[in-house]
């Protein structure tokens, strides 16, 4: 009996496991193995082995969608169109801040709407369309050239002629302020103290801020 399991014990010839580390690669590399790319097609074609690299190009995407569940569907493609258009962007609170150019909308140092501005506000007033709920703000702001008490009068007067004009044109009302050249969005002066027109035309601005559905 002993004889038996012995022998038995010499036929257990199962290699002793080993660390995956150790054991040899069995992938080798093919020299004229084919290429895939990835590229679209303008057709439902399969794509093919060896097509050039892909010309998907962002810039093409319409603007980002800014918070597109408020948006009806139908309107998504749309509202990016406009949201690019405008420029649009949004801040920390997820408002929907519009920049239209004083110089724009008004002659220097007046506050009644050009004729020529109503390119930028209608296109305002659609993008104000998709967002059917959100309440509105229109803020005016000035450069840093002039008396503050002027300056506040200068920018309250444009922004409610901007909150007339879009209470009239869809039947919403926003509130306005003017905060004159409190809030500048670019320097007024260069670092050397001269004079910045780049910066200071920036500054001379009316805002529309689209805001974000409270709870």
């Amino acid at each position: 009996m002993l004889s038996v399991v012995t022998m038995l014990g010499a036929c257990d010839d199962r290699p002793t496991p080993r660390s995956l580390k150790d054991q040899p690669s069995l992938f080798r590399e093919k020299a004229d193995a084919p290429v895939s790319r990835f590229a679209p097609t303008a057709s439902d074609e399969a794509l093919s082995v060896g097509d050039p690299k892909s010309s998907f190009n962002e810039a093409q995407m319409p603007g980002s969608m800014f918070r597109a569940a408020e948006v009806a569907p139908e309107r998504l493609a749309l509202t990016g169109a406009l949201l690019s258009e405008l420029k649009a962007r949004q801040v920390d609170d997820q408002s929907i801040v519009v920049d239209l150019p004083a110089d724009v909308l008004f002659d220097f140092d007046k506050a009644e709407l050009r004729r020529d501005s109503q390119e930028p506000l209608s296109k305002s007033a659609q993008l104000i369309a998709s967002y059917p709920n959100a309440a509105l703000v229109v803020n005016g702001h000035t450069d840093a050239v002039g008396k503050d008490a002027y300056n506040d009068n200068l920018s309250r007067k444009r922004a409610r002629a901007v909150a007339d004009w879009i209470e009239r044109e869809t039947g919403r009302t926003p509130t306005a302020a003017g905060f004159g050249k409190r809030r500048p969005i670019a320097p007024n002066a260069q670092p050397d103290g001269s004079d910045d027109p780049q910066g200071r035309q920036r500054n001379r601005r009316v805002e529309i801020l689209i805001r974000p559905l409270t709870p």
